[in-house]
């Protein structure tokens, strides 16, 4: 019975939006932490929702520079904030063993950044001082699809992903939504989960393919990402446990814009998560809060940033 309420969750919240800060002006397709728990775990036929609240700050010192809308900026202070909507319907009928799964994924939110000095301009001229910009607006579209087997207490994953650059973006600000640039991104899961002892373990690997920014002629590297999660369920509701990410450039950024040169990223995420199942009719909901520490990060803001998630199951079951 628990396995088919977790399924619940992870169909919604495994394919979410995804942002990250990294490559061009500290930001890039993938977002770290947007795999946890269950990420592989087939789920119940029908249409399911995620609503996810995300909140992020990070901060670089003066002596980190990064490119940014065609200009060199130093020092490097952001926050985020954001309304995922992640609307996906799973289909009853089996596809090649597994289950399929489809999933448009898009943001509502606000972006505060401030620069410490900006180096160079569009035209090459130097300008020095401080330089703050907010906004607020709709993020790119993620559209997602995904295959699900299940052998016993293991489950497995294969999922596509794309960003589509409809987000709010302007090559002269600081704050910007979106990325301006199309993406492609595809990997594999994988879940342990022992409904008798009550054990989840679950880990997905992934990499982007990211195409150039037209505004700027600059393109982001191929990049890696790992995300991890692992729990211990104390009641038939109620589990706690670690989650965890690695995110790694494999290749340098390029085009005429990458004035820094490879100006390769990563960064380390690793914090705690809690997930409670409870009832809402006739209907098993699901909320899930869980946040990340950054360290050892390299070309990129390190920070925190925490997940507040709401997976609503609309479909009723048979």
């Amino acid at each position: 019975m628990r396995s088919r309420l977790l399924v619940v969750f992870l169909a919604c919240v495994a394919f979410g939006p995804l942002r990250a800060r990294a490559d061009e002006g500290g930001v890039s397709f993938w977002l770290p932490g947007n795999f946890g728990s269950f990420v592989a775990t087939p789920g119940d036929p029908g249409w399911e929702l995620a609503l996810i609240y995300y909140y992020s700050s990070g901060d670089a010192g003066a002596d980190k520079v990064f490119p940014r809308g065609g200009r060199i900026t130093a020092g490097v202070d952001a926050t985020a904030s954001f309304i995922f909507v992640a609307p996906t319907y799973v289909l009853a009928t089996p596809v090649a063993g597994g289950q399929a799964s489809y999933s448009v994924a898009a943001a509502f939110g606000h972006v505060d950044g401030n620069v410490d000095a900006t180096l160079g301009g569009p035209t090459g001229g130097a300008i020095s001082g401080s330089e703050s910009d907010a906004r607020t607006g709709v993020s790119d579209l993620y559209p997602t699809a995904s295959l699900k087997w299940n052998r016993g207490v293991s489950s497995y994953m294969a999922y596509v992903m794309a960003g589509v650059p409809t987000g709010v973006y302007d090559v002269g600000r600081l704050a910007n939504l979106g990325t301006n640039h199309w993406a492609i991104d595809g990997g594999g899961g994988y879940t342990y989960l022992d409904e008798k002892k009550g054990r989840e373990l679950s880990a997905a690997l992934g990499f982007t393919y990211n195409f150039e920014n037209p505004a700027t002629d600059y393109r982001n590297g191929v990049s890696s990402h790992l995300d991890w999660a692992a729990s211990q369920f104390f009641s038939e509701t109620l589990h706690v446990g670690l989650v965890g990410y690695f995110y790694y450039q494999l290749t340098g950024d390029s085009g005429d814009g990458a004035v820094l040169g490879d100006f390769k990223s990563q960064v380390v995420g690793l914090g705690p998560q809690v997930g409670w199942f409870f009832a809402v009719g006739k209907q098993k909901w699901y909320a899930n809060l869980k946040g990340y520490g950054e360290f050892d990060a390299k070309n990129r803001p390190a920070g925190w940033n925490a997940w507040l998630t709401l997976a609503i199951p609309l479909t009723a079951k048979k």
